[in-house]
């Protein structure tokens, strides 16, 4: 039996981040930190409000869907047919903060776009880490 799966694949990238989660939250959601780890952006953080990440290689619309401010953070992530949604929630604990970001709506036949967030998500949240050791 040959039927078309509509079972779509995610990424997860999980870590235990040294920092308390208002010090993530604000790497998450203001502009120019977003900027440092991730891309260039017009990021505000407000419900269904639209925003555009640009890269040197193009740029990805995204709109919010919600926003908990320091516990959670999820936005429509499209570029290159792809239409997708990045979660990211942030829960204390005594060291700092469990921070779990899920890229999900990745297609069987979509692996290049699949495998290359892979990849970027590992680079992104290596630049993050660097991010936050530098801010106050």
């Amino acid at each position: 039996m040959n039927k078309l799966s509509t079972e779509t694949l995610s990424v997860v990238v999980e870590r235990e981040i040294p920092h308390p989660p208002e010090k993530i939250w604000r790497a998450l959601t203001q502009p120019h930190l977003i900027e440092e780890w991730l891309m260039k952006n017009d990021f505000k953080p407000v419900v269904k409000q639209r925003f555009t990440l640009s890269g040197d290689w193009g740029s990805v619309d995204c709109q919010v869907l919600e926003i908990e401010p320091n516990k959670s953070l999820s936005y429509t992530w499209a570029a290159m047919g792809l239409e997708s949604v990045v979660t990211w929630t942030l829960t204390p604990t005594s060291a700092g903060t469990h921070l779990r970001m899920e890229h999900s709506g990745f297609h069987a036949d979509q692996q290049q776009a699949y495998k290359g967030a892979q990849y970027g998500w590992q680079k992104f949240f290596a630049s993050m880490e660097e991010v936050l050791a530098r801010m106050d």
